[in-house]
């Protein structure tokens, strides 16, 4: 066999092992949140290594919608969430 084909075989094989516990240890928790901004309110749900970022995540993601700019966007992500649920 030669040796580059088996250093590319190694290489493939740590890629996925890495991959994998990328992936299996960042959906320990999962929340969803529901932000009120503007007079609208959206939910989303987020999966994290931890609580604290899933509920930050989806914060984000419901303020993407609700945020129009910047200035919104940064308001939009200090709001209190109006529930939040974890798993």
């Amino acid at each position: 066999m030669p040796k580059s084909l088996l250093v590319g075989i190694v290489v493939l094989v740590i890629a996925g092992a890495l991959i994998y516990y990328a992936m299996s240890g960042q959906t320990a928790v999962g929340c969803e949140v529901c932000i009120e901004f503007n007079g609208h309110t959206q939910c989303r749900s987020a999966k994290a290594a931890n609580k604290q970022d899933s509920i930050r995540t989806a914060t984000d993601t419901a303020c993407a919608d609700l945020a129009s700019g910047m200035n919104e966007s940064m308001s939009c992500g200090r709001t209190t969430p109006k529930s939040t649920k974890c798993e």
